[in-house]
């Protein structure tokens, strides 16, 4: 019989050979997902910790509520950088104690990337301030969407538009856009129909107040019928710049359609809402970093706060501007900047809230979830950029318990995150809009103790 141990230490030998040289082959992706390098000695080599580089961008120090020592305990409190132009949360809240006394809601407008798409987390935090504030229905719909069939706190319907979005690769008029990044031209007899619901959130069956949000050069005839049965014929005459038409009484549901219009005609959304209370706004675009709303027109912004004014307006973004391996954001900090002195100039009766990123895990070389490296910089620039521009800021990531927080979510019974480990889900949204939610009641508590201060 042969000896054959020659062969098998060779042929072993070349194994390891083969196994230790694939461990420096590049890492490779597959649809956001890194797979994990191969390491031979990965249980008895001592993994070494992440090192960042040096940051010289410095914060500034963080801001104390009013007449408490510190934040209120196991609360991440907003810190307001706001200035001599009171563009943080004062103004909000002043309109939130003179909600009895104002003809209109007290309204929000959220802006966001797809963390809140669908009415996600911002469902759950318009039911919660209608609940102590008052206010009943969904806010601002735009005339199409693709989330129409996913959204809970909605049914919506529509027929008859060619929908344009920013995102759009080709035929996007930068110059038609409303306030959403999006327009749409109706066809013959196109619609639009809103019915409330009861199966998500509360306040949502029924409201007082219907509007439609257009313009037109031309003749336009809109009729709308308000719970199947009412219907009303409005004919208008070609006029320049944003227009609405309101129709008001309880409402269940209501149809917008389109019986005359021209290629000249642009249609932007509907809003369903009360006289008074809360009304809030989800204006989530998905793969957005925020940096869009700069090219809405000024003029087409200034006639939407001319007649839908807003008292807040929230800014959420991040998740499509964080890297792996990010630690330089200089240029979206310079462009996040810009986009808030926009948005401060077409709403000067606004305060503004910049919302931080939330957290995000990526699979290493390993195939362990960690906390992207890049969310925790970006978070410091989004802080510095909402001190510089004298706004208010709130870190979502500490919020949500920092470091693997979105992991925990992810598996927690019942599931609160996706498992792309990056987006809520419902659950998830409904979790961090309660914890929103006891964070602004807070800040309006410190701003009430504030003002009995100043008046003795």
């Amino acid at each position: 019989m042969k000896n054959h141990i020659s062969r098998v230490f060779w042929f072993t030998l070349f194994i390891v050979l083969f196994l230790g040289a694939l461990h420096y082959l590049p890492s490779l992706s597959i649809e956001g997902h890194t797979l994990r390098r191969v390491n031979i000695l990965s249980d008895i080599l001592k993994e070494e910790p992440e090192t960042e580089p040096d940051d010289t961008l410095q914060l500034p120090p963080p801001v104390k509520p009013e007449f408490v020592d510190t934040c209120k305990t196991d609360m991440t409190c907003i810190e307001d950088y706001a200035d001599s132009t009171q563009r943080g949360m004062s103004r909000f809240y002043a309109a939130l104690s003179n909600i009895p006394h104002m003809d209109r809601p007290v309204r929000i407008a959220y802006f966001g990337d797809s963390f809140i798409e669908a009415d996600i987390l911002t469902g759950d935090l318009r039911s919660m301030l209608q609940t102590h504030f008052g206010g009943r229905g969904v806010g601002y719909l735009d005339i199409t969407s693709q989330t129409y069939g996913f959204r809970p706190t909605v049914k919506h319907s529509f027929g008859g538009w060619k929908s344009h979005a920013i995102t759009d690769s080709i035929y996007f008029n930068r110059k038609r856009q409303g306030i959403s990044c999006r327009y749409f031209i109706p066809n013959e007899h196109a619609y639009v129909e809103a019915k409330g619901q009861t199966s998500y959130a509360s306040h949502l069956d029924s409201w007082e107040l219907n509007s439609i949000y257009f313009e037109t050069g031309d003749e336009l005839l809109l009729r709308s019928i308000v719970n199947g049965r009412d219907t009303s014929d409005h004919y208008l005459s070609g006029e320049e710049g944003l227009q609405r038409i309101e129709v008001n009484g309880k409402t269940e549901r209501i149809r917008w359609t389109i019986d005359l219009a021209t290629d000249s005609t642009t249609f932007y959304g509907i809003a369903m809402e009360s006289r008074q209370g809360i009304s809030l706004d989800n204006f989530g675009l998905r793969s957005s970093s925020g940096l869009s709303l700069r090219s809405i027109p000024m003029s087409r912004l200034k006639q939407f706060n001319r007649l839908r004014p807003y008292d807040l307006i929230v800014l959420q973004y991040g998740l499509n501007v964080a890297t792996q391996k990010g630690y330089n954001y200089d240029n979206y900090q310079k462009g996040l900047l810009s986009a808030i002195e926009y948005l401060k100039e077409a709403f000067p009766e606004a305060g503004i809230l910049l919302i931080s990123v939330g957290d995000r895990a990526y699979k290493t070389e390993d195939g362990e979830m960690r906390t992207m490296p890049g969310i925790k910089n970006l978070i410091r620039y989004q802080q510095y950029t909402a001190a510089k521009a004298g706004i208010a800021f709130w870190n979502l990531y500490e919020a949500m318990g920092g470091e693997g927080s979105i992991e925990k979510m992810v598996h927690a019974t019942p599931p609160q995150a996706n498992l792309d480990y990056t987006h809520i889900n419902f659950k998830g949204g409904k979790h961090l809009a309660g914890i929103l939610y006891e964070t602004l009641l807070y800040g309006k508590e410190q701003y009430d103790k504030r003002r009995a201060y100043e008046q003795e």
